[in-house]
């Protein structure tokens, strides 16, 4: 009897064992994964940014013969997690009506963006936040809020070239110099730029480090 039941026990044991087992190299291999995919985003990119575009803008307001005019930005962005960033902006473009107005402005944006593939190349991106709007003179002043989406291609190492379009409402009719109707003032703006990015080296370098100590962990030593 004795022997039967310690038999059951050594059966119980080594089932123990062996789900412990299972369930760590699972947990490694997902680890492992974890850490691959975190260290293919600091192949690409970094932990923070220089934002560069130029592009247009053209304002929808109260007149019908608005014009695209010179639009550019630079800004920094700084990645909270892979996928998502803080950045903030200043940005400077003219609203032109045709043969009635012409008004430079700028604006001060802060935005979150996300990253939908931030461990390749290519990577599709939205972004959305507010904004402080002026004129040159700051005589013309309001408050905003701005979304836009875009595409970003990583060409070399830490620079990426992007292509995007931005839709920003104005908390304000005045933007055009003309107030009519029930409805605040829009501007469309659209750029094609370069992330620069930096930082992140020391990130990539632990992640390396722990990405060997995982491998080793996972190592299957025979026995004889």
């Amino acid at each position: 009897m004795i022997p039967k039941i310690n038999a059951i026990v050594l059966s119980i044991a080594m089932t123990i064992v062996s789900f412990n087992f299972s369930f760590s190299q699972e947990t490694d291999e997902r680890s492992e994964k974890s850490i691959n995919r975190r260290y293919a985003f600091f192949d690409y990119r970094g932990s923070n940014a220089v934002d560069l575009a130029a592009g247009s803008a053209i304002i929808d307001g109260d007149y019908p013969e608005s014009e695209f005019d010179v639009y550019f930005r630079i800004g920094y962005k700084h990645h909270i997690t892979s996928h998502l960033n803080i950045n903030f902006t200043y940005n400077k473009y003219n609203v032109v009506i045709k043969d009635i107005y012409n008004e430079g402005f700028m604006s001060f944006d802060l935005n979150l963006e996300f990253l939908f593939s931030p461990y390749t190349k290519f990577s599709p991106y939205l972004y959305a936040g507010s904004g402080y709007n002026a004129s040159n003179d700051f005589k013309l002043t309001a408050t905003k809020a701005q979304g836009g989406l875009g595409f970003e291609f990583i060409f070399r190492e830490g620079i990426g070239v992007k292509l995007f379009g931005e839709y920003n409402y104005m908390l304000t009719d005045e933007l055009d110099g003309f107030i009519e109707g029930e409805s605040d003032d829009l501007l469309f703006r659209m750029g094609l730029g370069l992330n620069i990015y930096f930082g992140g080296q020391k990130k990539k370098e632990a992640l390396r480090r722990k990405m060997k100590t995982v491998i080793n962990s996972n190592l299957i030593i025979p026995y004889n």
